[in-house]
């Protein structure tokens, strides 16, 4: 599996195949996206509304997304957070982590989030955390799974979902 940061077009777009690529994987995950709520139907992710999403983390300059590829094939993306908003919370955040939904349990998230753990790692951080939806047992399982342990309940500052905290210790 190779790891990429995603890179934009001098103008700051996303490369036109690239936004096919990750329309294809966000769409592949329908199941999630009908549990999450972030677009208006699970079962038809347009394009447009992929570059708009993305659009709207990549103007933070503490985001970075990831590409995974697998045999050329994307397979996975994750968004990363260096600093929440919250000035009281010291961690990064993992903000998403989504693989394609024919390639999970393979390994690739695993691969994906121990990648994103070792980065946090040797830029100094003491922890990760990230937030899983209440009604998605799926993540939760997958995350403590790997070792993060839920630290406690709220709802996400995005849609005011309910959500459980976790939080993974990297030294």
């Amino acid at each position: 599996m190779i790891i990429e940061p995603l890179v934009l077009t001098p103008d700051h777009d996303l490369p036109g195949p690239l936004l096919t690529e990750l329309t294809a994987l966000y769409a592949s995950n329908h199941e999630f996206y009908a549990l999450s709520g972030d677009f208006p139907d699970p079962y038809d992710i347009r394009p447009e509304q992929v570059a708009a999403a993305l659009a709207d983390e990549l103007t933070n300059p503490d985001v970075d997304v990831l590409l995974a590829r697998s045999a050329g094939q994307l397979i996975a993306v994750a968004i990363t957070l260096a600093h929440h908003p919250d000035p009281a919370d010291p961690d990064p955040w993992i903000g998403l982590l989504l693989v394609d939904a024919e390639q999970q349990g393979k390994g690739y998230g695993r691969r994906l989030a121990a990648h994103i753990e070792g980065r946090f790692r040797e830029a100094g951080r003491d922890a990760l955390r990230l937030a899983a939806l209440d009604n998605n047992p799926g993540a939760l399982t997958f995350w403590t799974t790997i070792g993060y342990e839920v630290i406690g309940h709220r709802k996400d500052r995005q849609l005011g979902r309910p959500c459980a905290v976790l939080r993974k210790i990297l030294r």
